[in-house]
């Protein structure tokens, strides 16, 4: 699995690209703005892209998926419960005064427990609410892309509409309690950040042994998992 990741939007979020390098497709994850900047990215890969995952559905997540489809009328994948987070996108974009070309409505709804494929690689989808209330992480292996679960030393925001601390509470627990055999993990969700969640959310919760290989690499770049 070959990851291309860019940062991109005045909320510097992280898009990134997953290509499966047996069959040379590829999904986008969160492409949150300038399309323009994505779709040379997609370009320059060579691959063949196929699908757009989200985690949530805040606007620095879904900015560039209009202009993304523009070029690759590909389907859009989100958590059901995310809907009423992504109709609120462009008030939001306009409190920020941020231009946004409103996406339309999510081609496939997601749920908890689901797998989702590109190629050959297929990834688990684990809801995560609590920053918004279909925010979901997608787990291939040892590799998870977090969205805005996690930042460094703290955890994604609940005081924005829609989102619940308790629910984060419950989602942060529910990843720290991970399969130990796990030895590596997307930048979105590294070991620091793993090990802040007793601090900060005052959680009790036993860290598996993979957290303390892992190190930090927010960087714009390609990486292979």
């Amino acid at each position: 699995m070959k990851v291309l990741s860019q940062t991109v939007g005045a909320f510097q979020e992280n898009a990134y690209l997953v290509i499966d390098e047996a069959t040379n497709e590829a999904v986008f994850i969160d492409p949150g703005a300038e399309p323009e900047v994505l779709v040379e990215l997609v370009r320059k890969s060579g691959a063949d892209l196929r699908a757009i995952w989200l985690t949530h559905a805040h606007l620095d997540h879904v900015g560039g998926i209009v202009g993304v489809r523009r070029v690759w009328k590909v389907p859009v994948h989100m958590h059901t419960a995310d809907r009423p987070v992504l109709e609120r996108a462009p008030v939001a974009a306009a409190m920020y005064g941020i231009p946004f070309e409103v996406p339309d409505a999510p081609d496939v709804m997601i749920e908890d427990g689901q797998r989702l494929v590109v190629g050959t690689l297929a990834f688990d989808v684990v809801h995560t609410p609590g920053h918004a209330p279909g925010h979901v992480v997608f787990r291939h292996g040892t590799t998870v892309f977090g969205g805005d679960l996690l930042f460094a030393g703290s955890i994604g925001r609940t005081d924005l509409p829609y989102a619940d601390p308790a629910a984060m509470e419950r989602s942060l627990e529910k990843i720290a309690q991970l399969d130990d055999n796990l030895k590596a993990v997307d930048v979105a969700l590294t070991a620091d950040e793993m090990k802040a969640l007793d601090e900060v959310s005052k959680l009790t919760v036993e860290y598996p042994a993979w957290m303390d290989s892992l190190g930090s690499d927010r960087r714009p770049g390609e990486r292979r998992y």
